[in-house]
Order: structure tokens, then C-alpha cells, then sequence
């Protein structure tokens, strides 16, 4: 037997394992390999994609309203003093990141193992988002 059937064989191998007696694929196969992971992981990655996607767009708003401030500032429409704006954007941040912590501590604090699935959904969550 030389290299390329020991390949060959073990590609009939693999397909054979690979589907159940019904056909059906197996969990290697599935197109949505998060539905594989539990319920935990799944509520972790539900809120790390939303945690992610809101932030986006909360910077976006914020850009948008800066600019729109400076534009208008520089019209003379108005002064914009930076100290307040400072304030409100460092008030922002600690808001969000409170937000945040509540969050990762009330994932992990699901059990032991729907913790730990929770924690990692939640992660994998922002990282996709």
C-alpha cells in the first residue's frame, strides 16, 4: 500500500465516522458550530456580540455629535467648553465599563461548568461582534 491509498482509505475512514447510521452529520459537520456548545455559551455570546455592537454604535453617536459640536463651534454658533466635554465622555466610559463588569461577574457566577461556557461565549461574543 503506498502513500496515496493509506490517504484514500483514511478519507473512507473519516466518512464514515463522520455521519450517524441515519446519514445525518455528526457534530464536526454542523454549519452552526456556537449551537454545539450549550445554552451558556450561547447566552455568553448573545450578550458579548449585543455588549460589542452597542458600543459601536454608542461611538458612533458620540463622533457624530462631536463633530457636529466642533462644526458648529467653529461657526460661532456657540462655545463648547472641553472640560465638560471631557466630564461627560469619562462618565460615559465609566458607565460602560460598570456595565460591563456586572455583566462578566453575572455570567461567572452561573455554575462551574455553564460559568466557565458563559464566560467563553461571552468573549467569543465580542471578539465576532
Amino acid at each position: 500500500m503506498n502513500e496515496h491509498e493509506s490517504f484514500h482509505e483514511l478519507g473512507q475512514f473519516h466518512s464514515e465516522t463522520a455521519t450517524s447510521s441515519g446519514g445525518m452529520p455528526t457534530t464536526g459537520d454542523s454549519a452552526f458550530p456556537f449551537l454545539e456548545m450549550g445554552t451558556s455559551f450561547i447566552i455568553g455570546l448573545a450578550i458579548g456580540y449585543f455588549l460589542k455592537k452597542s458600543f459601536k454604535f454608542l461611538l458612533l453617536i458620540l463622533g457624530l455629535g462631536l463633530v457636529l459640536l466642533f462644526v458648529l463651534e467653529s461657526n460661532g454658533a456657540f462655545h463648547v467648553d472641553d472640560q465638560t466635554i471631557q466630564n461627560g465622555v469619562s462618565s460615559g466610559v465609566d458607565t460602560f465599563q460598570n456595565l460591563v463588569g456586572m455583566l462578566k461577574e453575572r455570567l461567572s457566577n452561573m455554575e462551574l461548568t455553564t460559568g466557565a461556557g458563559a464566560v467563553a461565549g461571552f468573549f467569543a461574543g465580542l471578539k465576532f461582534g
